[in-house]
């Protein structure tokens, strides 16, 4: 298994541009198409921590489901954030690279070069 993973939708055109230039650039990894197997609370927990970020920073804020699920709610704790992605993992912001236990969101997708 490669230590390089990527947080994949393959539906997202940042997703398959990341993805697709860490190929062109010969890097071997594993793609995890997080739709259908969700990171747990720990995992995401330890992507979060990776990425250096707030759980809210990982929060999609334009899917439905947020404004469904009153996610702006500046109440909710991070666990309870955390659990609504894990839950509703369209609410997880994408593509996640991770090399060498650090993450970057691919957004833009050359932003991920800078782990490498």
């Amino acid at each position: 298994m490669s230590n390089v993973r990527i947080y994949h939708n393959p539906r997202c055109s940042k997703s398959r541009q990341t993805l697709s230039l860490l190929e062109e650039k010969g890097i071997n990894l594993t793609i995890v198409d997080y739709l259908n197997i969700t990171p747990s609370v720990d995992e995401l927990t330890t992507i979060i921590d990776q990425l250096n970020f707030t759980p809210r920073e990982l929060l999609r804020k334009t899917e439905a489901i947020y404004k469904e699920l009153n996610l702006k709610d500046t109440s909710l704790s991070d666990e309870q954030l955390i659990q609504a992605m894990c839950d509703n993992p369209k609410l997880i912001e994408r593509p996640i690279v991770i090399h060498n236990n650090q993450a970057k969101i691919g957004r833009p997708p050359e932003s991920v070069l800078e782990l490498f």
